[in-house]
C-alpha cells in the first residue's frame, strides 16, 4: 500500500453553527464534507472514502456537539462522499432517488483493478439512502432554511444536489465545484455541468462555496471551471476533426492555464466524456468508463492514479 503524507483535516467555522470540513489535498478520494449545528441535532453533508476518514469527521463532529448527528446528506453517489455512510448509526440518510439507485447497482459492479493506488479502506458496511426525493427538499436547523435541490440535469454525475442556505449565502456545492482540482465529468456530462453552473449555481449569488474538493472558495471558481470545460468542449470538436482518440487529443494538448491543477489526467476522462456529446449522445448517457480510467492511466504514464486516502 502507498502511503504519502497530506495535512490534517480541519474544520471551517462558517458562522451560526454551519462548518466546512475541509480534508487535503482534495485530490482523488479526499473530499470535503460539511456539517450543520443546531438545538437538537447536526445535520452531515456527505460521508468520506475510507473507514478511518469517516471516523474522524464523525469523531470532529462529536467534539463540536454533544448531540448526535440525526441526518446526513449525500449530494451524490461517487463512493468519496458515500462510503463512510455506514459509521452514522441513527442518522436518517437523504439523497436524490438516483443517487440510491446508483448506489444499489455499484454493488454488481467489476471494480476498476489497477487504476488507483492501494488504499486502506477499513470496514464499509453498506447503507444507501432510505429517505429520497426528485427535485429537492428543505431541511431546517432550527429556524435556519436549509435548501436542498437536485440541479435537474447530469453534470458532475448524473444525480448531483447542492444544499443552499440563501440567508447566509452559503452553498454547499458538493463536486459540482473542485477549487485547485481538475474538474471531472466523466460519469455525467460536460455540457450538462456548463448549464448548471451558468444557470443554477452561479444566478444564487453565493458568497461563500463549499467545494467538494479543494479550499474554501467563492464565485471566482465558477468561472474558472467554466472557462476548463469550454476548453475540453473545444478540444474534443477539434481532435474528432482530426480523428484523434480521445487520449492522443489528450497527449497533445497543451493544458496551458490549466496544467497547474491537480489530477491533470483527467482531462482523458473528460474528452472521453466531451466526445461522446460531440458525437450525439444524450448527458449522462452510458460510455465505457473502464476503458476511459485505462485510458488516463496510460495518459499518467502507465502508473496507477495517485490515491492518498
Amino acid at each position: 500500500m502507498t502511503t504519502r503524507p497530506t495535512a490534517e483535516p480541519h474544520v471551517e467555522d462558517l458562522g451560526g453553527g454551519l462548518f466546512a470540513y475541509i480534508q487535503p489535498d482534495g485530490s482523488w478520494m479526499i473530499n470535503n464534507t460539511g456539517f450543520l449545528v443546531g438545538s437538537n441535532g447536526v445535520v452531515a453533508i456527505d460521508s468520506c472514502s475510507t473507514e478511518r476518514r469517516t471516523r474522524a469527521f464523525v469523531d470532529t463532529v462529536a467534539g463540536l456537539s454533544r448531540d448526535p448527528i440525526h441526518t446526513l446528506l449525500n449530494t451524490h453517489s461517487h463512493p468519496d462522499h458515500t462510503a463512510g455512510n455506514g459509521w452514522f448509526p441513527g442518522a436518517t440518510i437523504v439523497a436524490h432517488e438516483r443517487t440510491r439507485a446508483d448506489l444499489l447497482t455499484a454493488r454488481t459492479l467489476p471494480p476498476l483493478e489497477g487504476i488507483f493506488e492501494s488504499v486502506a479502506e477499513g470496514d464499509l458496511p453498506s447503507a444507501p439512502p432510505f429517505l429520497t426525493y426528485t427535485d429537492g427538499i428543505t431541511l431546517w436547523v432550527d429556524d435556519l432554511r436549509c435548501e436542498v435541490r437536485h440541479v435537474g440535469t447530469p453534470a458532475h454525475t448524473t444525480n448531483d444536489s447542492i444544499l443552499w442556505i440563501p440567508d447566509r449565502s452559503i452553498l454547499y456545492a458538493g463536486d459540482l465545484l473542485f477549487a485547485g482540482g481538475t474538474p471531472f465529468l466523466l460519469s455525467g456530462s460536460i455540457a450538462g455541468a456548463i448549464a448548471v453552473l451558468t444557470e443554477v449555481i452561479a444566478p444564487l449569488g453565493a458568497r461563500t462555496i463549499v467545494p467538494g474538493h479543494g479550499p474554501l472558495c467563492g464565485p471566482e471558481t465558477i468561472s474558472a471551471t467554466l472557462g476548463y470545460l469550454r476548453f475540453v468542449q473545444d478540444l474534443a470538436s477539434r481532435g474528432i476533426d482530426a480523428g484523434l482518440s480521445a487520449l492522443d487529443a489528450a497527449r497533445e494538448t497543451d493544458l496551458g492555464e490549466y496544467a497547474g491543477w491537480s489530477e491533470p489526467e483527467r482531462i482523458v476522462g473528460n474528452l472521453h466524456r466531451a466526445y461522446a456529446e460531440v458525437r450525439g449522445a444524450a448527458p449522462g448517457a452510458p460510455i465505457d468508463v473502464p476503458g476511459a480510467f485505462r485510458d488516463m492511466v496510460t495518459y499518467n504514464n502507465g502508473k496507477p492514479l495517485t490515491c492518498r486516502a
